[in-house]
């Protein structure tokens, strides 16, 4: 539990909870972000949004209260899926107060915004990119931070989708015979995300293209790029016998 948390519950007590909260009742911005610390933690991020919206108006902007009541009113609204508006606030808290503990994981809780708003690979990737670079953007200013470490493992997992839609767009162009279209994608899922779970996949199909147009030279250099990083890849024996890349 944050710490913030741990002192408001301590402090008020649960009884502040429910359907009853009423932030106007708070007689001073840093009691009443207590309480809507409370609301959020008992799972009422109605009356917490409320009260976190209350404190970021009241309070001075560059007050660290004001970084807590950003934070977890972006929480709040990624809970009722209010993506974009919850990356803002999330970037807001960064922007704002760089120096606060909370600036890496307000970062780092944009990108996750922003991820979520890319549903699926064959979509406009532009929330994915804006997301990458939020992810970036945490890893270049916190390097150290226990959110950096996890940036690390939601950048791998975003890479992925990035090279399914190119190893999608490329199997697109391969069907429609665009040869030269789909050696481009196919390339590009390789060259951008060689640790990707679908670059084997990218490469037996650049050796598919290759032979069906006649480059043979290139698919043999692609069957031994196979069998050196990838030795494991299922189906790499159907696409690359033994003696083809020997």
């Amino acid at each position: 539990m944050h710490r913030w948390l741990t002192y408001a519950l301590a402090t008020l007590g649960v009884a502040a909870c429910g359907n009853s909260f009423k932030p106007e009742q708070y007689a001073t911005p840093q009691s009443l972000l207590q309480a809507a610390l409370v609301e959020y933690e008992s799972g009422n991020c109605g009356g917490a949004e409320r009260g976190f919206r209350r404190v970021a108006l009241e309070l001075p902007p560059r007050d660290s209260g004001v970084a807590v009541a950003r934070f977890f009113l972006g929480e709040c609204l990624l809970r009722r899926g209010d993506y974009l508006e919850a990356s803002r606030e999330f970037q807001r808290v960064a922007n704002d107060h760089p120096r606060h503990e909370r600036a890496p994981y307000a970062l780092l809780r944009a990108g996750d915004a922003l991820a979520r708003l890319w549903k699926r690979p064959e979509l406009d990737p532009t929330y994915g990119q804006n997301a990458m670079s939020t992810y970036s953007e945490l890893l270049g200013r916190y390097p150290q931070s226990e959110a950096a470490d996890t940036a690390r493992e939601r950048v791998t997992v975003l890479g992925d989708k990035f090279a399914l839609k190119g190893l999608k767009n490329g199997e697109f162009y391969e069907r429609l015979h665009a040869y030269d279209s789909a050696i481009i994608y196919y390339r590009n899922v390789v060259a951008d995300y060689a640790n990707s779970t679908h670059a084997p996949t990218a490469l037996m199909r650049l050796v598919a293209v290759y032979r069906r147009i006649g480059y043979e030279e290139d698919a043999r250099e692609t069957c031994a790029h196979l069998r050196r990083f990838h030795p494991d890849a299922d189906g790499l024996d159907r696409v690359c016998p033994a003696t083809t890349d020997s």
